[in-house]
């Protein structure tokens, strides 16, 4: 194992419904419009909240007590955003559209040919996943991803590792071939 790896302790409860809540919203997506999922999602926390807050009532009334509104604190919370945290993440989306169209900018104008063709050929093999899948089934892919890759990485980094580093170098051997057979095709240094 890699001494500079370091392993963040994972509360597999929490991670379990992380999980299973976002992977449930999305299942329900593909079968029901944003709309309805967002509704049904508010009528099902309006009908918790209510029903609580009707039970909270009852008690109170049978114990004769006067614990007061089961929400109190949750009513009293400051929940409004500051400009300074507002102008901190503007300040975040700038800096990343700005980056973004700087390089769009550079690939579409060919400022790189490898770059460019890279680009190119990515964009050719996301037509044929396009025509495979839909994006929420991409969406999907990519959630069960998330909760999975890091747990098969952690227990095989050893052989992945090993692969990973073949491929980089096959990799890199054709970039090069092709990087001397195009005029005008400058070399990165590595």
């Amino acid at each position: 194992m890699d001494p500079n790896h370091v392993s963040l302790p994972v509360n597999v409860k929490q991670s379990g419904a992380v999980f299973s809540s976002v992977l449930l919203l999305l299942f329900s997506l593909t079968q029901f419009s944003v709309v309805s999922v967002g509704a049904y999602l508010a009528l099902a926390a309006l009908s918790a909240t209510i029903s609580f807050r009707i039970y909270k009532s009852v008690l109170q009334a049978v114990q004769k007590t006067d614990e007061g509104h089961p929400f109190k604190a949750y009513l009293e919370m400051e929940i409004a955003l500051s400009q300074d945290q507002i102008s901190k993440y503007a300040d975040k989306i700038l800096l990343c559209s700005n980056t973004c169209m700087k390089e769009l900018r550079r690939l579409f104008l060919v400022q790189d040919l490898i770059d460019s063709l890279k680009f190119a050929v990515l964009m050719w093999l996301l037509t044929y996943v396009g025509a495979l899948f839909n994006g929420l089934t991409l969406l999907i892919l990519a959630v069960v991803s998330m909760f999975t890759l890091p747990v098969v990485y952690e227990k095989h980094q050893a052989q992945i590792d090993q692969y990973v580093g073949l491929i980089r170098t096959q990799v890199n051997s054709v970039m090069g071939k092709i990087q001397a057979k195009i005029p005008g095709a400058k070399r990165k240094e590595e």
